[in-house]
């Protein structure tokens, strides 16, 4: 059986893109965010192209998180606090996955310290939560074309906890992208930096924010 996922912030870029795959992929999806209009039309246009999808909409991330098996803060970073004290109360045993990267406002570095990451001040957020990273590596627009030139992009994950990870693993190959094991949570650090560096490449290079990374080997 498929599990539930609540993706919080569902009406961004990433938020709808995870939102969409993962319907398409036969998950059970709540949508939650603050702009009503905008997920109504995500769930339309989810409904479009996958008529038998499982997805509602609900108004209160609380609740949704509450209904869900995994729950998704597809937020910015300086909104990651506010959600996770919202949440903290029924996401106990829950895996909680990390996509925000802490960029800073010129988008050339992380606003965070060197030695912590977006997902580890998560988890001291949500202590009782299994947090993972996975997604923070990707454009929104990958989500259309997770296949760029016949190669399937990489999305890297890092966690602690082995059946959490595992999970995550198998939700990563059913949004179309191809899951890397990172290592540790600790290894999000790298993963965050390695947004700032796509983003740069992408800036420099006019990949129109439709790039992503691959492992050749």
């Amino acid at each position: 059986m498929k599990k539930t996922i609540a993706v919080i912030g569902a009406a961004g870029n990433m938020g709808s893109g995870i939102s969409n795959n993962l319907a398409k992929a036969g998950y059970r999806i709540l949508l939650a965010g603050k702009d009503q209009s905008k997920l109504n039309n995500l769930l339309i246009k989810i409904k479009e192209t996958t008529p038998n999808a499982d997805v509602e909409i609900l108004d209160c991330s609380k609740e949704a998180s509450w209904e869900a098996d995994i729950i998704i803060p597809a937020v910015p970073y300086q909104s990651q606090a506010e959600v996770a004290s919202k949440i903290k109360d029924v996401v106990t045993g829950k895996i909680v996955i990390s996509i925000s990267n802490p960029l800073n406002e010129t988008y050339d570095g992380l606003a965070t310290d060197p030695t912590t990451s977006a997902a580890e001040e998560l988890a001291k957020l949500l202590p009782h939560s299994k947090v993972v990273k996975a997604f923070n590596t990707v454009f929104g627009a990958d989500f259309n074309t997770p296949v760029i030139d016949g190669k399937t992009v990489d999305t890297f994950i890092a966690g602690d906890d082995e059946e959490a990870v595992s999970v995550v693993t198998e939700l990563v190959k059913d949004a179309g992208f191809n899951p890397l094991f990172a290592g540790k949570l600790v290894m999000s650090r790298t993963l965050e930096n390695m947004m700032v560096l796509l983003i740069g490449l992408t800036m420099r290079n006019n990949y129109n924010w439709l790039a992503g990374w691959k492992i050749l080997h």
